[in-house]
C-alpha cells in the first residue's frame, strides 16, 4: 500500500488593505503537513533461485514471492510472506506435494537500547499447504514453528543484526529435530555510491536429534545434518521502493540429506546447498 498523504490547506486570503495610517499584508501561507506514513507495507520479488539458510527451496529454478507487514507504533507487528517452492514433492509415495510456502509471523520490535538499535522478539510459522500424505518411515510434515530474538545495530554506514531462531517443533520434516536452532549474523555497508550497499551473512543450522532416515542415501552418512551457510553480495537501490540484489550463496550442508530429492525413481538428486549466484528484483509498496 502506498504512503497516504494529507492534503495541505493553504490560506488563500491575500490582498492589500491600505489606509492613510498603515498597510496590512496577508498572513503567510501555512506549511504543508508532513506525509503520513502507512503502518502497512507490501512487497513482491522475482528471483532466479529461492535460497533459505543457504538451501535451495525451488530446486535452482526461479520463484515469485510476496507478502505484507503491519507495524503498530507501539512496536507490535504481524506479517505474511509467501513463495513458490519445489522441494515438498514425492512422486512415488502417495503423491505428496506442496508448491507454495506460506510464512506467518508476529512480534514486538522497538529501539530499546538506543536509536538505530532495535530489539526484535517474535514467533514464526512456516506452513506448506499439501496434498497427499506421507507414508510411514519417510519425512514428516514440513510445517515448522520457531521463536526468534534479534538485535539490530547501526554504526555509521554499517547496519545489520544478530539473530537466533529456536524451533518448537520438528524443522522442515526432519524427525526428532525439535529444539534445533539457527544463529545468524547479517551486515550491510552503504558505500554512498550510486545507491549500492554491500551485503554479508553467515549462519549455522544446528539440527537437534541427528535423526536417521529410511530414505536411501548414496552420497554419505545421514548422521550429521547440521551445517553452515554464508552469503556475500550487493544491493542496488533504485528509489521508489525498487531494488536489485545479487549474491553468491553457499553451504557445507551434507548432500545425503540436504539434496534435491524428489522421490522419483531414477531421479538425478544432487546437493541442495551447493554454491551459486542468486539474483532478485524487489518492489516495496
Amino acid at each position: 500500500m502506498k504512503t497516504i498523504q494529507k492534503t495541505a490547506i493553504a490560506l488563500a486570503a491575500s490582498g492589500l488593505f491600505a489606509t492613510a495610517a498603515f498597510a496590512q499584508t496577508a498572513p503567510a501561507a501555512e506549511a504543508p503537513a508532513a506525509p503520513e506514513v502507512s503502518p502497512i507495507t507490501a512487497n513482491v520479488t522475482i528471483t532466479n533461485d529461492y535460497r533459505y539458510r543457504g538451501i535451495t527451496q525451488s530446486n535452482y529454478q526461479p520463484a515469485i514471492q510476496g507478502g505484507f507487514d503491519y507495524a503498530h507504533e507501539s512496536g507490535l507487528y504481524i506479517g505474511n510472506w509467501n513463495s513458490t517452492i519445489n522441494w515438498v514433492a514425492n512422486t512415488t509415495n502417495n503423491g505428496v506435494r506442496a508448491p507454495v510456502e506460506m510464512d506467518f509471523y508476529g512480534g514486538f520490535k522497538k529501539e530499546l537500547i538506543g536509536e538505530g538499535f532495535a530489539s526484535d522478539f517474535g514467533v514464526l510459522q512456516y506452513y506448506y499447504p499439501q496434498s497427499g500424505s506421507y507414508p510411514a518411515g519417510s519425512m514428516l510434515n514440513p510445517n515448522t514453528t520457531e521463536l526468534y530474538v534479534a538485535q539490530n545495530f547501526t554504526f555509521g554506514p554499517v547496519t545489520g543484526f544478530v539473530k537466533v531462531n529456536y524451533s518448537l517443533t520438528n524443522i522442515f520434516g526432519i524427525p526428532n529435530s525439535g529444539g534445533s536452532f539457527y544463529p545468524d549474523l547479517t551486515a550491510n555497508y552503504d558505500t554512498g555510491f550510486w545507491g549500492i550497499s554491500l551485503n554479508g551473512h553467515v549462519g549455522y543450522q544446528y539440527v537437534a536429534g541427528q535423526p536417521q532416515s529410511t530414505i536411501s542415501a548414496t552420497n554419505g552418512s545421514l548422521n550429521n545434518l547440521s551445517y553452515t551457510d554464508w552469503k556475500i553480495g550487493a544491493t542496488k537501490d533504485f528509489g521508489g521502493g525498487l531494488s536489485l540484489a545479487a549474491a553468491y550463496v553457499s553451504t557445507n550442508a551434507n548432500p545425503a540429506w540436504w539434496s534435491t530429492w524428489t522421490g522419483a525413481s531414477g531421479a538425478n538428486n544432487g546437493s541442495a546447498g551447493r554454491g551459486g549466484a542468486v539474483v532478485s528484483l524487489t518492489k516495496t509498496f
